[in-house]
């Protein structure tokens, strides 16, 4: 352990230079225009896998690329799988960035860049972790797999149907995953529950053309209007979304997770004060971190219609349109909401007024046992690292392949997240802290020891 230990801290500066690198690609994966910048990170991705002695195959899809890479199996040990992803947010609004977003800058101890922690400098842990124990000279004590995808921030349609057709190849005991966050600097937390997602787009459209508001206003039901009112009633002042049916299979937060949200120490006035916010909103009868974690919501992401430039056009859009999603909780399901939400949405339209509803993207929630062998072992490598013991805890955010991957594979999930919750991931200025990323790598060397130990299930 000393000699890998050793090998990382010499490596380290090295590490350091790589992520950057690596940041400096602007892999868009919901633009177009960014197909043959995903394409580069992948083949960044493979390019390094083989530097660090694997042999990575970068697999085609109808989409954007996945890199996959295997060590050689061992018998009656487990197989792990570590899972990330290469593609970003795209970084608009850019005037609110202090520094280029694809140009890595260092301000203290963190670097700021798009997907700093969402999620290439997560990942990248766990390569370098692999990398110190490929270059130690021992024997890997298990196999391990490694898939990482382009689409995660665009629906992970091509690695879903990559992970259907070769759950042999794929086949593993364990998935880990680094796309969240630990409860605070110096902090760790082992996640156990995602929420899942359902992501819509909302037409409506009225007149055939733009009109003149002083000649038809009032005549005609204007399409921006009626997209107002509509989506005022998807939820009411007391936070309860209005779809019917939306909560018949909301699995309830048991008394002993209520009881272990409310033991960590969060303050709720800083919380809020660090988002320059007096006070939060949410569902009635919740705490903050149970609306944040183990609640479903409705949320408004974009919306569209009329004139937008400056200065002022007396215009009736023809159309308008939004922009909406979903955050599910375990047994609720996309097509659930999908149905329900698209006859809601019919019986509310207004008279002239047209009504499409386009179903983006959607997976299901999910909650990790923790009687898991591999949280244990987890549990015992941040205790290490870290020297304190994690806390474990939900997250409200959605990483839609991994349910879907954990129910194929028959694989239980790791869930250890470097981030911090104030690292403005899908927001201008996004950080990831540099303490952070040398603490993962730390920490996946030690974690793959304990799981070392460990008897194939």
């Amino acid at each position: 352990m000393k000699n890998i230990e050793t090998y990382i801290e010499s490596e380290y500066p090295r590490f350091e230079k790589d992520f950057f690198e690596f940041l400096r690609i602007p892999s868009i994966s919901t633009d177009p225009a960014y197909k043959e910048e995903v394409k580069a990170a992948a083949q960044w991705v493979a390019d390094l896998l083989t530097r660090i002695g694997l042999k990575p195959e970068l697999v085609a899809t109808q989409r954007h690329p996945l890199v996959y890479a295997e060590t050689p199996k061992v018998p009656d040990a487990p197989t792990v799988m570590i899972y990330g992803h290469f593609d970003v947010q795209p970084p608009d609004p850019l005037d609110q960035w202090k520094t280029p977003p694809f140009e890595p800058t260092v301000r203290g101890d963190n670097v700021f860049a798009r997907g700093a922690t969402d999620d290439k400098g997560q990942f990248l842990t766990h390569v370098f972790a692999v990398e110190a124990l490929l270059k130690s000279g021992e024997p890997l004590p298990f196999q391990i797999k490694m898939i990482f995808e382009g689409e995660e921030e665009d629906g992970s349609e091509s690695i879903e149907a990559f992970v259907s057709e070769n759950t042999g190849k794929l086949a593993c005991d364990c998935l880990i995953v680094s796309d969240s966050t630990m409860f605070g600097p110096g902090k760790p937390a082992i996640t156990y529950g995602l929420r899942g997602i359902a992501a819509f787009e909302l037409f409506l459209t009225g007149p055939n053309h733009d009109l003149h508001s002083g000649i038809f206003g009032g005549s005609v039901y204007n399409p921006a209007i009626a997209l107002s009112k509509m989506l005022s009633q998807l939820i009411d002042e007391k936070g309860r979304v209005q779809i019917p049916g939306f909560y018949d299979k909301v699995v309830p937060i048991s008394e002993r997770e209520g009881q272990q949200f409310a033991d960590l120490p969060f303050d709720e006035k800083e919380f809020f004060e660090g988002l320059g916010l007096v006070t939060g909103f949410g569902e009635e009868g919740y705490t903050t971190l149970e609306r944040r974690w183990a609640r479903p919501t409705f949320d408004i992401n974009g919306l569209t219609s009329g004139y937008q430039g400056d200065g002022s056009k007396t215009v009736l859009p023809s159309t308008a349109s939004a922009k909406i999603t979903f955050r599910l909780v375990p047994n609720q399901t996309p097509d659930d909401v999908y149905k329900n939400l698209e006859a809601f949405l019919q019986k509310i339209c207004p008279p002239g007024i047209k009504m499409r509803l386009q179903f983006q993207h959607g997976s299901g929630g999910l909650l990790v046992p923790l009687d898991s062998p591999y949280v244990d072992a987890a549990e015992k490598a941040l205790q290490e690292t870290f020297a304190c013991p994690p806390v474990f805890v939900r997250d409200g955010g959605s990483i839609p392949i991994i349910a879907f991957m954990s129910e194929k594979l028959k694989a239980d999930v790791l869930l250890l997240g470097w981030g911090y919750d104030d690292d403005n991931l899908h927001a201008p200025n996004e950080k990831f802290s540099l303490t952070s990323f040398r603490h993962g790598i730390h920490a996946s060397v030690r974690l793959f020891r304990q799981i070392a130990g460990m008897k194939k299930p």
